[in-house]
C-alpha cells in the first residue's frame, strides 16, 4: 500500500502518457487517480485501526501516508475524527471466549 502510486509511475506501468492515463482513469472510475489512492489508503488504515494492534505511526507509514500527522489530517478531512479517536470508537470488540469442553 505504501508503493509509489503517482500518475507518472502508474502511467509508465501501462505504457501510457501521464495525461492520457489520468483522463482514462477518471473516465473509467469517475475519480481522479489522487482521490482513488487517498480513498484506498484511508480504507486500509481504517481496517487496520479497527482490527489490528499496530501503532498509528506504523499504520500511517505502511498505508502510504508517510507519517502519522499526514494520516491524522486525512482522517480529519474525510471522517471528522483523528485516527486515535477512530480506533477508540470503532475497534472490533474482542471475541468472547468460547467455553472449551473442559470448562463446559
Amino acid at each position: 500500500m505504501g508503493d509509489d502510486l503517482s500518475v507518472p509511475v502508474l502511467a509508465e506501468r501501462l505504457a501510457m502518457s501521464p495525461r492520457h492515463f489520468a483522463r482514462v482513469f477518471c473516465r473509467e472510475t469517475r475519480l481522479t487517480p489522487a482521490r482513488f489512492v487517498a480513498t484506498a489508503r484511508l480504507s486500509e488504515a481504517r481496517r487496520r485501526l479497527e482490527d489490528g494492534a499496530d501503532g498509528v505511526e506504523r499504520i500511517a507509514y505502511e498505508c502510504g501516508f508517510g507519517n502519522a500527522e499526514r494520516m491524522r489530517r486525512t482522517f480529519l478531512r474525510h471522517l471528522g475524527v483523528g485516527p486515535h479517536d477512530y480506533r477508540q470508537r470503532f475497534r472490533a470488540a474482542p471475541h468472547a471466549r468460547q467455553p472449551t469442553e473442559e470448562h463446559a
